[in-house]
């Protein structure tokens, strides 16, 4: 030891208070036998933790003695020691929202895997229609995640008078062979249901009147048809409707919103069925639709009809018995029902 260091550590010796020293002592002491450990890097226990944290608060000039953590991490540490206190002290109940039961979180997960054309509003309203009330985010929170562009929106169209109103509309498939089918159907207002579909590979004005004929016989007549400016529907279109005592309300030319629920239908049926298929032939492209629009009016949930199908599904309820699945439209999609 040189001669200016005894010197410097008298003069401290004679300057600093005794208390301050002591401290400082046992600081130094401290790291001391941390370093000695037999270790390649020394690890701090709980207790040289908690010896920091108790120093900190009796000593202000511990920061420059300290040489094996930053002072920062002292600081950290009481953090920490805060936060398990405030844990303890709240040990004696739960707080937040009770765990969804495990039935229904595997029972969504089911839903998301076996359905991926699903979103969240559809699975719970199948929920619904099982006799468990489970909010969106729930739902949100624990289906299967998959990464598909969100379907289309539409705005609500011509609400009054609903029950009156039909819309007919045209979409194309092609087939296997490259040739190009045309489907058509009839669709109610009120109840989105479909009372009336046919395909095929050549139409014409004659063809789409008889359809129009075969969907309603005369007691069921509607007041209005929605359509939109194709040139298919033609003189011998428009005269038999005309007989029929039914308004044509046909939309703006290049305005398909204003037939929102036609389009959203195509939309559903591309998505939900011919995007998933090859279709082959006319006959074959006939049966498809047949199960396709039997699950639309008699399983699919609709938002805007309470969360129900255009033909009203019945609420089973848990005591009803288990859960099992019906595959729909060969497999695309399921009717989930209870039985005892």
């Amino acid at each position: 030891m040189s001669v200016c260091s005894a010197l410097n550590q008298l003069l401290r010796a004679l300057l600093k208070p005794r208390l301050s020293l002591v401290m400082e002592n046992l600081a130094l002491r401290q790291q001391l036998v941390i370093l000695r450990r037999k270790t390649s890097r020394p690890r701090l226990r709980n207790r040289d933790r908690l010896f920091w944290v108790v120093l900190s608060h009796l000593w202000r000039d511990w920061r420059p003695i300290l040489v094996i953590v930053k002072p920062e991490t002292v600081i950290k540490w009481h953090r920490q020691g805060f936060k398990c206190y405030w844990r303890w002290k709240s040990r004696a109940g739960r707080v937040g929202r009770p765990r969804i039961d495990l039935e229904i979180r595997d029972l969504i997960r089911r839903m998301s895997h076996e359905n991926p054309t699903w979103g969240v509003p559809r699975i719970q309203a199948e929920l619904h229609l099982l006799g468990y009330k489970v909010a969106e985010s729930t739902v949100a929170k624990y289906r299967v995640r998959i990464h598909k562009p969100p379907s289309q929106t539409w705005k609500t169209f011509l609400r009054n008078h609903a029950h009156e109103i039909v819309a007919i509309d045209f979409f194309t498939v092609p087939t296997v062979t490259f040739n190009v089918l045309s489907g058509f159907f009839v669709l109610l207002h009120n109840r989105r249901q479909v009372v009336h579909f046919n395909a095929t590979a050549h139409p014409t004005a004659l063809w789409t009147a008889q359809q129009i004929i075969e969907a309603f016989p005369e007691v069921t007549i509607p007041r209005f048809l929605l359509r939109d400016r194709d040139s298919i529907y033609g003189e011998e279109f428009r005269s038999r409707v005309v007989r029929m005592g039914t308004e044509e309300v046909i939309t703006t030319a290049r305005s398909p919103w204003q037939n929102p629920y036609a389009e959203r239908l195509i939309g559903s049926i591309r998505r939900e069925c011919l995007n998933h298929l090859i279709v082959f032939n006319e006959r074959q492209l006939r049966h498809i639709l047949r199960e396709y629009f039997a699950y639309y009016n008699e399983v699919r949930p609709h938002q805007s009809l309470e969360r129900n199908a255009p033909v009203a599904r019945a609420v089973d309820p848990p005591a009803k018995g288990k859960i099992f699945s019906l595959p729909q439209v060969g497999g695309l999609h399921h009717r989930y029902l209870r039985a005892a």
